[in-house]
């Protein structure tokens, strides 16, 4: 990101400077790819301990209770550090870390609200850096680690003690539904695909044509949820690969960030998005669909590592259903994507007109490549959980 004006910079120093003693404060230049939030790095006087802190506004258009958003922050650091501060044999010889809130200078809070604004800052993870494509099974093993440990730290954190930030987020028929909503008032609006002078209209048919083969698993988890088969516990709620930090020299994970969508849920969402974000070599942002493939290979190193950790606390329910969270997370973002063309962008960020259409039918591909190995990924979880 490029910061627009001067203006725009002396407004970054000014709330820098509520967290930081301004003298202190080297350089704010913009870091990270994420699609709703605006991240910073902070860097700080070569003599500061630490040396640098992220700062973020937040989009109060997704999180309209940035308040309960912090207060999870803080129970999910306070929870993992007491954890970490027992001592975990699954953490001999690695270091593994939470971003903390920071607190302002001034007074005893842990937010600024600048000009309608709302800005936060945690610790910064150091000598760690976070991938947007894996690099090979290591990598792919050691994020697998990464998501599992997390898991196991806020595995006995009481869902009560989490806020529901994002009511609906990851339930996967409440999408489909509110596409629904969306499709036929677009369609009102414009007659029909080639009423949508943006894009190409066989794309759009295209992705339509997605969502109507897939709707019909669309209810799996939230239908066993009800049923009691499968309960709620703390998750992630968005652990892609740029949210694992890989220490840089050791190349083992050292922590997860972008903790604003950690909430009640089911962990099989986390396991099926961090696969869909793991398991597609050329990423999210490709334009020739053919290229786009699941890859087992990748897909039973993550998992191994995943297993390596957060195999005690999974119930054979839960492992029952881990091949239909593979496949499901995949067309939920598609459905969300798509959505969010349909209204003209609102939710994730764009650099020009129809990429949410390409993000959707990318994961659309996914979808369709992890179905036609849907056999053989449900062998390796049978394989790789009787073994565990």
């Amino acid at each position: 990101m490029t910061l627009a004006s001067s203006s725009a910079t002396r407004s970054l120093e000014v709330i820098a400077g509520r967290f930081h003693p301004p003298d202190q404060i080297d350089a704010i230049d913009a870091i990270g790819s994420g699609n709703v939030n605006d991240t910073f790095l902070v860097r700080l006087a070569r003599e500061s301990n630490p040396d640098a802190f992220v700062m973020q506004r937040i989009n109060t258009q997704v999180f309209t209770r940035p308040d309960l958003v912090m207060g999870n922050l803080i129970a999910l650091g306070r929870h993992v550090q007491r954890r970490i501060a027992s001592g975990l044999p699954e953490l001999d010889g690695r270091r593994w870390e939470v971003p903390r809130v920071l607190s302002t200078l001034s007074e005893d809070r842990h937010w600024v609200e600048h000009e309608g604004q709302f800005w936060r800052s945690i610790s910064y993870i150091g000598a760690a850096t976070a991938h947007d494509v894996v690099t090979d099974c290591a990598h792919a093993r050691e994020v697998g680690y990464g998501l599992g440990m997390f898991h196991h730290l806020i595995s006995d954190l009481p869902v009560e003690a989490l806020a529901d930030t994002l009511e609906g987020f990851h339930v996967t028929p409440a999408y489909l539904k509110r596409y629904d909503g969306v499709l036929s008032a677009w369609s009102g609006a414009n007659g029909g695909v080639d009423g949508d002078v943006d894009v190409d209209a066989s794309r759009l048919s295209e992705a339509f044509a997605y969502v109507a083969q897939g709707r019909a698993g669309a209810d799996v988890l939230e239908a066993a949820c009800s049923r009691g088969e499968l309960q709620r516990r703390p998750i992630h709620g968005d652990p892609k690969i740029n949210n694992v930090m890989i220490d840089e020299s050791s190349g083992q994970a050292v922590g997860l960030i972008d903790l604003d969508t950690v909430k009640p849920g089911l962990v099989h969402y986390d396991i099926g998005d961090c696969l869909r974000s793991c398991c597609n070599p050329v990423g999210e942002e490709v334009s020739d669909l053919s290229k786009v493939r699941f890859d087992l290979g990748l897909c039973r190193a993550i998992l191994e590592g995943y297993f390596s950790v957060a195999r005690a606390f999974l119930s054979s329910a839960d492992l029952a259903y881990l091949p239909a969270c593979i496949r499901l997370i995949p067309f939920e973002l598609g459905l969300r994507f798509l959505t969010d063309h349909l209204e003209g962008d609102r939710y994730f960020k764009v650099d020009r007109r129809g990429q949410n259409l390409d993000r959707a039918l990318v994961q659309f591909a996914l979808m369709r490549s992890i179905e036609n190995q849907f056999e053989a990924i449900e062998t390796l979880v049978v394989e790789l959980t009787s073994t565990t």
